[in-house]
């Protein structure tokens, strides 16, 4: 049902041009909008002509409409006045309201469908029936983005993103928790990955100019039925995730990019500190001072090179040999040694994630 005041906002603007008042009634004689005072007499002039079967009527100084949803009498509109001028004017008023009751209603059912959709709460009969009815394409390419910004789902934001996507496309832009706004994107055939990394990136980039806002936006991958965009949604929501603990830096994640991190957020916790455990025994990664921390990161960058290491560090080779042989006394691996380096690079991962767990709880 569409709001008191957009109903108040239709018969103010008709009036201006028209001169006519006009009024807006519930079947009960209750006014939802109205141009000039309401009377008694008059909401009882209304629920008697909601309980006739006349679609018109005239009753001195009134002219009376009514107006339908679903074949169902929702509300009553009256022009004050009499004349063929008059009666135009109200139907007119009938025929603005019925249709927006119809846009607004449609608009409902269509977010109410893909939220349902998105959340997997619907079978699979139902997904495609409703999907028919709604004209939404069953077939299309599409990938679900989910956008995160600092300030949450702020309504600047949210105007921002339809105004970028949803005239004259297919793409739906919907809602189902206060933080995020979910795009489901729709793709042509020759748009793949790298169309939906710079579709991102221009999110970014426009809430940034346009909304004052810092973004975040994850996507999961493209799928070729209706049935598969929670498929999407879920792994978008997984990038979402694993981005904040692996790739803070990122502003645009994909899920198909996501590498071991994939791997470590789907571990369970118990193993997780097992292998901690394992690897640091009674020391922890916090312990690291933030030298041995920065020498671990640019080493890691720099694909084990120590030449190239130690020139970005700005320090001697043998200074950064020290370095690693200190790590190597404190966790008893050698990062000079692939198999070692790779340990402690995914244990520094396992690490971050339970981090991540705990803040979370």
């Amino acid at each position: 049902m569409i709001s008191n005041q957009i109903i108040q906002n239709i018969i103010d603007g008709i009036k201006g041009i028209s001169r006519v008042d006009l009024f807006v009634a519930d079947t009960t004689g209750d006014f939802v909008a109205h141009t000039a005072d309401t009377t008694d007499e008059m909401s009882d002039v209304i629920v008697e002509f909601a309980e006739s079967n006349a679609e018109s009527q005239e009753v001195q100084p009134y002219q009376l409409f009514k107006i339908y949803d679903d074949a169902q009498v929702e509300l009553i509109l009256v022009a004050q006045g009499s004349g063929d001028d008059v009666f135009m004017v109200g139907k007119m008023a009938t025929f603005q309201i019925q249709n927006l009751l119809v846009a607004y209603k449609e608009r409902f059912d269509k977010d109410n469908f893909v939220k349902n959709l998105l959340l997997d709460n619907m079978l699979l009969v139902d997904i495609y029936n409703r999907a028919s009815k709604l004209e939404i394409d069953t077939d299309a390419r599409r990938s679900v983005c989910i956008i995160e910004t600092t300030g949450g789902k702020d309504s600047v934001s949210v105007e921002t993103i339809k105004n970028m996507f949803e005239k004259d496309s297919q793409d739906i832009i919907t809602t189902v928790d206060e933080k995020n706004i979910i795009l489901i994107k729709e793709l042509k055939d020759d748009e793949d990955y790298d169309t939906l990394e710079e579709v991102a990136q221009t999110i970014v980039d426009m809430l940034a100019s346009e909304a004052m806002t810092s973004a975040t936006v994850s996507f999961g991958t493209i799928v070729n039925e209706i049935k598969e965009v929670s498929r999407s949604y879920k792994e978008a929501k997984m990038a979402q995730d694993v981005g904040k603990i692996f790739f803070s830096d990122k502003q645009v994640v994909a899920y198909n990019n996501l590498g071991i991190g994939r791997l470590i957020y789907q571990l369970p916790l118990p193993l997780c500190k097992l292998f901690i455990q394992e690897i640091f025994k009674d020391q922890s990664p916090s312990d690291f001072d933030d030298e041995t921390l920065t020498t671990i990161d640019k080493f890691f960058e720099n694909n084990l090179n120590i030449s190239e290491t130690s020139r970005q560090l700005y320090i001697h080779r043998n200074t950064l040999v020290y370095r690693l042989d200190k790590i190597q006394k404190m966790t008893g691996l050698d990062l000079r040694v692939f198999d070692d380096a790779i340990t402690l690079k995914i244990a520094l991962m396992v690490v971050k994630y339970m981090e991540y767990i705990d803040h979370l709880e």
